[in-house]
């Protein structure tokens, strides 16, 4: 475990001295800033908007430094050749590819806490309430959620040659879940054979991602979501984190670093 966490230990200093995050959240908080002071006919509820501005900037930020970030890890270290003396330490490529994860999800964490602790600033210097328990699981679930992402950002690093390849089609994959994803089994109902069975059998494969979007709970203050969920949802994303990082283990281990 030393050796995992002496991995993703550089992962998370290399985020910090990347300029995407500070950029991001630059932009995210100048946004929500302006849009928030701005008082359209003295109508309160209409921080409603800013509200959902502010999570879907959160939202759109977090993939872009997630996936960027897991998707270079590995291309990165074969092109500045560090990648022979760091498994000659020795470190295992199992080692690796789990300290690579383990240092994109934390920093993505450490991100989002950032992220969501100037929502919540915001949000509760306008409405004069503080419903964390409901920050807590939306946080939570965001986090849980980026895990899939990063688990798949990491093995189409290990499958595509470029990187630029890797990155537009991991964000073709998750946006395409976000957006249609969770339509597929009612789409398949109106399609004939053997298109009904493809869509029904791709309904179940994909992580359904958009479950943990929870933005309309935040954004219109309607409670908490029962935890048994919360913890059924993490384990969903547990299951799919631990798939998409085993099968990243047995195509890097079998793959050449020439």
């Amino acid at each position: 475990m030393s050796i995992i966490f002496a991995v993703s230990g550089v992962v998370i200093k290399e985020l910090y001295r990347r300029k995407d995050f500070y950029v991001l959240f630059i932009l995210t908080a100048l946004m929500t800033l302006l849009l928030g002071s701005v008082n359209f006919f003295n109508d309160s509820s209409v921080f409603r908007y800013v509200k959902e501005i502010c999570l879907l900037l959160i939202w759109i930020s977090s993939l872009v430094i997630s996936i960027t970030t897991a998707g270079r890890q590995i291309p990165a270290e074969k092109e500045n050749r560090t990648i022979f003396p760091l498994l000659a330490k020795p470190v295992s490529r199992a080692q690796m590819i789990v300290g690579k994860f383990l240092g994109c999800w934390f920093a993505s964490g450490l991100m989002l806490l950032v992220f969501y602790g100037f929502f919540v600033l915001i949000s509760g210097s306008r409405e004069h309430q503080w419903p964390m328990s409901i920050y807590a699981q939306a946080f939570w679930l965001h986090w849980a959620c980026l895990a899939v992402i990063i688990a798949m950002a990491l093995l189409g690093s290990i499958v595509f040659t470029a990187f630029s390849s890797n990155v537009t089609i991991c964000f073709c994959i998750v946006i395409g879940i976000f957006v249609v994803g969770g339509h597929l089994n009612t789409a398949a109902l109106e399609m004939g054979e053997p298109g009904a069975s493809i869509l029904y059998a791709l309904y179940y494969v994909i992580p359904h991602l958009e479950w943990y979007d929870v933005r309309p709970l935040v954004i219109h203050n309607q409670g908490v979501i029962r935890w048994i969920d919360v913890a059924g949802a993490t384990l969903y994303a547990a299951v799919y984190t631990s798939t998409l990082l085993g099968a990243t283990w047995v195509i890097f281990r079998r793959k050449s670093l020439a």
